[in-house]
């Protein structure tokens, strides 16, 4: 007795079983463009060395007896050499000519194209969109899938953090620029953690920005420093450096009253007036409150910070103290504790007190700065987080406009009134 087997036919035929979404996707346009750009490439570098020798391929140059067309020739070709450019355009495999050239001492130099450098794999086009890619939100693997259609395959992660590490030269220069001529007329003070890896283990450290106004009003970026830590030590090491790199006195002092950068400010600006974060101050007493206060206390505390003139705010302040002294005391201890650097404000100009009450300004880099590196969860060096922070604006991911109030900057600061309890 003999059994028959059959085996189960699939229900599509292979190939459209594996076929991919995007395989159906063609684009006639794209297909002629990138057909035409090695003949292109080829054609313009050909060009270029012709215009080097003075003379066309298996030419010589016109004019004069033949030694002296001899003598007067400035090299000579020697074949080509294959290499491969990748750019916008994809991956096109070049036959790049080459030339040894005469130099004064009777010896010859070979001839390096200006259009298509040594060693050059990569369009500069092409590594710019590699690094925006990468600053927008993704990680080095992401980076290759989401161009792939781009680049036709050419793309590997280990490109992608070579192309990453070129802006360091970019960073480098920038964290060594002259300040010298930026009139900085308000410093914006705050510190956030990150997760790194260090000696292959997880670890957390603190990045200290500084960010300035220009007298014009403008927001500008002046540091973005990994120091470990936010101790005294460390925010005076950061301020030490912009000061010797020609930074001015500034005028107005915004922190988040952290006691390690009002120290290290104590010591090198000890008359410059203060503004502690009101938002920070607001999450300090809320932290010292039971949850079922915390909606009037933020009620109150929103009445007192947001009232209309110095005066109003300097009752509403007694008033607070008063009330919650004995209905919490640890939250007016807390309030007392910041003292009349969280009223500062009021010594500017009303048109300047929204921006010039809070941190928002760098907060607000902060919230980009984390939705950025999401993706990535832990960086590979405390360096990358730095140099990715700031990279994000150097790249115009993200932009700073100006502070509000900035027409009335110019104007002196009053004498501050006051608010003693």
């Amino acid at each position: 007795m003999t059994n028959s087997t059959t085996t189960a036919e699939t229900s599509q035929p292979d190939s459209e079983a594996e076929a991919h979404v995007f395989d159906s996707w063609f684009d006639v346009l794209e297909t002629e463009v990138r057909g035409r750009v090695r003949g292109f490439i080829q054609t313009m570098i050909e060009e270029e060395l012709e215009a080097t020798l003075m003379r066309p391929r298996y030419g010589r140059r016109a004019g004069g007896s033949a030694s002296e067309a001899i003598a007067a020739v400035t090299g000579h070709r020697h074949g080509h050499r294959p290499r491969t450019l990748t750019g916008t355009f994809g991956r096109v495999e070049l036959d790049m000519p080459r030339a040894r050239l005469n130099s004064d001492d009777g010896g010859t130099t070979e001839w390096q194209s200006q259009f298509v450098r040594a060693y050059q794999r990569r369009t500069v086009a092409a590594d710019e969109l590699i690094a925006s890619a990468y600053l927008a939100g993704t990680n080095t693997r992401r980076v290759r899938q989401a161009l792939a259609a781009v680049f036709r395959g050419a793309l590997g992660k280990d490109i992608v953090s070579r192309v990453w590490r070129k802006v360091k030269s970019d960073w480098e220069a920038w964290n060594a620029r002259s300040l010298a001529n930026e009139p900085i007329v308000r410093l914006i003070l705050d510190g956030t953690v990150v997760r790194v890896r260090l000696d292959r283990q997880a670890t957390t450290i603190s990045l200290l920005v500084v960010t300035g106004v220009r007298a014009d009003g403008q927001k500008v970026l002046l540091a973005a420093r990994n120091m470990g830590g936010e101790s005294a030590e460390a925010w005076r090491a950061v301020l030490d450096d912009l000061v010797a790199r020609g930074l001015c006195r500034p005028q107005f002092l915004i922190v988040d009253g952290a006691g390690g950068l009002e120290r290290a400010i104590a010591t090198l600006w000890a008359d410059v007036p203060v503004q502690r974060c009101t938002v920070h101050k607001l999450r300090n007493l809320l932290a010292h409150a039971p949850e079922r206060l915390r909606e009037e206390i933020t009620a109150d505390y929103t009445d007192m910070i947001y009232a209309a003139t110095p005066a109003e705010i300097a009752a509403r302040r007694k008033a607070f103290l008063r009330k919650w002294r004995l209905k919490c005391r640890a939250v007016a201890d807390s309030l007392e504790e910041a003292g009349d650097r969280l009223f500062t404000f009021t010594r500017l100009p009303p048109s300047q007190w929204k921006s010039a009450r809070t941190t928002n300004a760098i907060e607000r880099l902060h919230e980009e700065f984390k939705r950025r590196i999401k993706t990535q969860t832990i960086l590979p060096s405390a360096e990358t987080a730095a140099m990715l922070f700031w990279a994000l604006l150097a790249s115009g991911q993200i932009t700073m406009r100006k502070v509000d109030g900035w027409k009335t900057l110019a104007n002196p600061l009053v004498q501050p009134i006051a608010l003693a309890a």
